[in-house]
This record gives structure tokens, sequence and C-alpha cells, in this order.
């Protein structure tokens, strides 16, 4: 056997070894279960499962979406404690080639150990028909301790046309953090990401491009179980306080005003079974890294997207597809010489199939495809300098939930996480091939929340 058969036997032992070792570390802390108990926080408010929630974290059900749709605030439960709730995630990571110069400071070139976040959570009822979801995460790579997505809500039950109609508002700091369907960015899959390995540059806005820079607020109502409306805007926090919160904001875009945000969907429950069809979009206009005096860009991004549950005693299957389309006029990014063209499009497709064995054991496959316009400025970076964005991937998870029934005594609503994931990319920033598959990247990671 070769140089490289010897590093890809040593790789995979690697791996092998470290999720062993995950597993037996984490199994040592959980002997003698109890019956089922529920989630942190929520669970302990509720006394519900996860399985109620959650069709494998942090997908929901349909009784999840209610919960958060009705403002976090369901009861149910008999805990005394207050509504927060903590996590902590480790990982290995490997990519197919090393990266020179490490993969972050403080990290080497390859084969990676990391503890990725502790965050600490509120979530649950503040008041009678206000609750609220809020973290705070310290990023274990990056070595900076910030806020991350915020959704307070307020939410009333009313009769529409003699109709059950939940009303409500949201604010929030990231575009589609404050939806219920796992199809748009906030929540899409994969829920898990390695901060060693290479991404894609090209995003869309809607895509974390305001992820924790913004306040928004939007008004939506749920009519009948079918009907979903939301409208509203977003605004870009002044840059003293998303330093203040942890956000690196001095090469952020800036929102000019505010941003319109709508979203619409129709949703049909029956028997075990759920479906979604729905439309979202967001348009800004923006100046780019706050550079004022060269005009402002203008972003529209519509994007559709569908859902599909089938949940059972032992069997779920669930699909989950969306398409963003932009529509970007850079006037100003092409005046200060950060785009070639005045007029680019960007276009984002994901899709992902998941199956769960009795709430415990889980296999996903997720692809996704990035594509448009070719622009020198926009988009080239070392090391290939490719002009185009075009990436796309296929992404394989396989996961383990212990505890989804109830954790241990000692912490009933422990829950437990372990997965392997494998992500590999046939084009990878407008380059394909070897160049492409370098990029190519195994993790294995330990979540844990209680």
């Amino acid at each position: 056997m070769g140089s490289t058969g010897k590093s890809v036997g040593a790789t995979t032992y690697a791996i092998c070894l470290t999720f062993g070792l995950l597993i037996s570390a984490c199994a040592t802390l959980f002997v003698d279960l109890p019956e089922a108990h529920a989630l942190p926080s929520y669970a302990r408010q509720t006394g519900q499962q996860c399985a109620a929630c959650h069709n494998g974290f942090p997908e929901l059900t349909p009784y999840g979406r209610l919960f958060k749709l009705n403002g976090y605030t369901f009861g149910g439960g008999t805990s005394a404690y207050p509504p927060l709730s903590a996590l902590i995630r480790g990982s290995f990571t490997n990519t197919q080639a090393g990266q020179p110069g490490g993969a972050a400071p403080h990290f080497g070139a390859n084969n990676n150990f990391a503890f990725d976040e502790a965050s600490l959570y509120y979530g649950g009822e503040i008041a009678p028909y206000l609750g609220t979801f809020a973290q705070m995460t310290y990023n274990g790579v990056g070595r900076v301790l910030s806020w991350n997505n915020i959704d307070i809500r307020y939410a009333r039950a009313a009769q529409l046309f003699g109709a059950e109609t939940i009303v409500g508002a949201s604010v929030n700091n990231n575009p589609t953090v404050q939806d219920v369907w796992n199809t748009l960015p906030a929540w899409r899959f994969p829920y898990v990401s390695s901060d060693l390995a290479p991404s894609p540059a090209a995003a869309t806005m809607i895509e974390q491009g305001f992820a924790q820079q913004v306040a928004g607020a939007t008004a939506y109502a749920f009519w009948d179980r079918l009907v979903y409306l939301e409208g509203g805007g977003y605004g870009t926090l002044p840059s003293r306080t998303q330093s203040a919160l942890g956000v690196n904001s001095a090469d952020n875009n800036e929102i000019d005003g505010i941003a319109p945000y709508f979203r619409l969907a129709l949703s049909h429950d029956w028997s075990r079974n759920s479906i979604e069809a729905g439309v979202v979009g967001m348009t800004a206009s923006i100046t780019p890294l706050r550079m004022h005096g060269f005009g402002a860009n203008r972003l529209t991004d519509l994007g559709i997207d569908t859902q599909y549950q089938f949940l059972a005693d032992r069997d779920s299957f669930s699909v989950e597809a969306s398409a963003i389309f932009e529509n970007q006029n850079l006037d100003a990014s092409r005046a200060l010489r950060l785009a070639s063209n005045g007029h680019d499009t960007l276009r984002s497709y994901h899709a992902k199939a998941t199956y769960f064995y009795d709430q415990t054991y889980g296999a996903a496959l997720g692809v996704f495809d990035v594509e448009g316009t070719s622009d020198s400025l926009l988009y080239a970076s070392p090391p290939d300098n490719s002009p185009n964005p075009n990436s796309a991937g296929i992404t394989s998870e396989f996961d383990y939930f212990p505890f989804n029934y109830g954790g241990p005594n000692f912490w009933p609503w422990l829950n437990l996480k372990l997965g392997v994931q494998y992500i590999y990319y046939p084009k990878f920033n407008g380059v394909s091939g070897r160049a492409a598959a370098d990029n190519n990247t195994i993790s294995v990671f330990c979540l844990n929340a209680f």
C-alpha cells in the first residue's frame, strides 16, 4: 500500500477511535435510565418527551410547530426549575487535504479535535402569552462569546371565519429563525457543521447573511392549521451594539432603512402525515462594508419550499426541499471595485431526506447546489481564484439519540446526540475535480444538552 493508502487507513483509524472515545466518554455519564421524560427547559415546562416536539432535534413535529407558534407557552410540566438549558458540543474534523496555515488559528492543517461550543439558553414562558428562545454561545474555535439566535414571541388564539387562528408577533435577530418548518436557512439541514472545514463562499442574503447583525419584528397568523402568513422587516444594529454582543462588525454590510420580509405557507396534517408548501421573500438596500458615499446595492431574494413528514410509533420519515433565487443590483460594489458586474444573479437549491428508527437511530442524506453569474471581483479568492460561485455537495449523516425517551435519574431532561457526517463536493467555489474533492470533510461530533 502506498502513502495515500496509509494516509487513508490512518485517517479511518483515527475517526473510528474518536467515535469510540466519544461514545465511551458520554456513556459513562449516563446509567440507570428511568421512564421517558422530556427536552431541557421546554420539556420541563410541558412535561413532554423529546419525540413529541422533534423528529430528531431540531426538526419540529406538528406539535412542536404549534408550541413555537403559540409563543413557547404550552404548560403541563411540574418542574420548579427556571427555563434555563445548556448545550456543549465537541468534534473531530478531517478534510481530504490539509489546509495550509491551519484550519483555524490555534489549530493544525488537518485531523483536529475541537471543543466547538458551549451555549446557554433561556427558553420558555416569560409571562402569559409571552415566551422566548434566546441563546448565548461561546465559540471554542473562534474563542469568542456572543449572542446567538433570539426569538421572542407574543401569541394568542382566536376565532376567524369560524376556525382556530393563532395570531402572534416575533422579535428576532436572524431572518427565518422564527420559521417553524425546517426548510429555510436558520433551521435547515445540516444542523451541525464543523468550523474547521472549508465551506462554499457564495450564499444568498437570506442564507444567514444578516444572522445576529440585525433586529427585526414580524407579525403572523396561522389560520385553521392550514394557512400561514407573516410579514415584517429588519434593520441593521449599530456597530457598537454588535461589538458589545460579540459580533465582529468590521466588514459587515449594512441595511439602509428597513428590509421587508414576508412568508406564506400552506400546511395540512392528517393521520401520521403532514405536508407544507410555501414561499418566502426579502429585499434590502445595502451599503457594502458600511462604506457610505458610493450609493447602495439592492438584493432581492425569493424562495420556494416544501416539507413532508410521516411520523409513526417506530418509523419516521421526512423530506425537505427549497430553492432561493437572488437578484443582485451591485452599483455600490462596482463603484468600490468589489464587483465586476453591475448586475448578478445567484440560485441556491437544497434537499434532504431523513429516516429515524424509534426516534433513536437516524440517517440523513442531503444535497445542495449553488450557481450564479461569474464575477472576478466578487468571488475570486485564493487559492484557485475562480470567478464563478458554483458549488455543489452531498451530505450524509448518521445520528444516535440515546435519551430521546428520557434521561438518567439524576437529570431526566438530558439530551445527547452522537453523529458522523461526511460531505462530498463535486464542485467547490467554481472548481471541480481534485481541487473540489480536497474539501471533502468527515466530522464526528458529540452534542449534549441539559
